[in-house]
């Protein structure tokens, strides 16, 4: 049996009728950017996180570096994050000239919220958050240092879209919510899109002008903007995925759970969810210091894996010009080394999720 670590087209034979008649709709339309779709998209996404502001992008990049320029954060600032983070995650700070200044990682693998406040400088500006693999950030602690300390406070939901932390949904914690609908997140699209959430009604229109050209009005722009526009097709598809989230949601929190209550192998360490926190499942990533050994022996059983990630944004080329060494953030360096992400994928049946289990039990 061949099990991909993620299997995209079952998603979309889940509600196949669905996509197809709502592209066919758009594609009749003759309207297929900034219209109907995408400001549907945006009342409900909205509702859903539960913000009054929701602005369409392009992808979940363009939402990070976008927050940052909007919140006017850039040369000589610093913004707090993780270390163990998707290497997106910094881009968003330093494409502004802003530089990232790393946090280790807790048990969860989101930032360790006790060792925040050590790392605040007078040049800090903001703290970006990563709800990382699907599980929410403590963010009671998050939020009293940004009111402390008068940061700004960013959260990068592109995995955690409807997790919650004491019942908040993330993304409404802080001044700007970013999240990625890349084909793989639980709220996928059919191709890259991305959107932002705010309370704020000027950052939202900020980011509304940002995002096409900084034109308000056709060919009149107020700002050097950017083309960042969620398309009508992408839009229309998300909706139709939307409004399905709760099932689909709750199927991959099943599966979690069976791995949790079946998987049973001393050489591997569970995924644990945080007190008063909830996780939607976008990763479901084991522990292994054997790790290249169980990635052999599972290639062998055609059992697809993926490293999330390899190589943490301190150790990577792109920012050898922050000048870190191997060494200096043991933790996400360890992480980098044996966490492990495990076939999790909407529509896995039963007997996938059984030959899974039962292989990582033998091993």
């Amino acid at each position: 049996m061949k099990i991909m670590p993620n299997r995209l087209d079952r998603g979309f034979y889940l509600y196949q009728k669905e996509f197809e008649d709502k592209a066919l709709e758009i594609l009749r339309s003759g309207w297929y950017v900034l219209g109907n779709e995408v400001s549907k998209f945006e009342e409900e996404f909205a509702e859903y996180i539960g913000t009054k502001h929701c602005v369409g992008l392009a992808n979940g990049l363009d939402a990070l570096w976008m927050a940052f320029r909007i919140l006017g954060i850039g040369k000589g600032d610093e913004v707090i994050v993780q270390s163990n983070t998707y290497i997106a995650s910094v881009m968003g700070i330093s494409m502004n000239g802003a530089t990232p200044v790393f946090v280790e990682p807790d048990e969860y693998y989101n930032i360790d919220t006790s060792k925040i406040e050590e790392k605040i400088t007078d040049k800090t500006k903001a703290i970006l958050v990563v709800h990382l693999y699907g599980q929410s950030c403590k963010m009671d602690d998050v939020v009293a240092l940004a009111k402390k300390y008068n940061l700004r406070l960013v959260e990068d939901c592109a995995q955690s879209h409807g997790s919650k932390f004491n019942g908040q949904i993330t993304g409404t914690f802080g001044d700007i919510g970013c999240f990625s609908f890349y084909p793989s997140k639980n709220l996928g699209a059919f191709g890259d899109a991305g959107a932002i959430v705010t309370n704020d009604e000027k950052i939202a229109q900020d980011f509304r002008v940002y995002r096409n050209y900084g034109s308000e009005k056709r060919y009149y722009n107020k700002v050097v903007g950017t083309n960042s526009r969620l398309d009508e097709l992408q839009a229309g598809l998300l909706r139709v995925r939307l409004s399905h989230m709760e099932e689909l949601t709750q199927e991959k929190i099943a599966i979690a759970k069976r791995y949790d209550e079946e998987l049973n192998n001393s050489k591997i360490k569970l995924p644990t969810v945080r007190e008063n926190a909830t996780s939607i499942y976008h990763q479901y990533v084991i522990k292994c210091e054997e790790r290249d050994a169980m990635i052999e022996y599972l290639n062998e059983l055609e059992i697809g894996t993926i490293i999330h990630y390899p190589i943490p944004p301190h150790l990577s080329e792109a920012y050898a010009y922050l000048g870190f060494k191997k060494g200096d953030f043991p933790i996400a360096e360890n992480y980098a080394d044996t966490v492990l992400s495990i076939p999790m994928y909407n529509g896995m049946t039963e007997e996938e999720q059984t030959f899974v289990i039962n292989a990582i039990n033998r091993f």
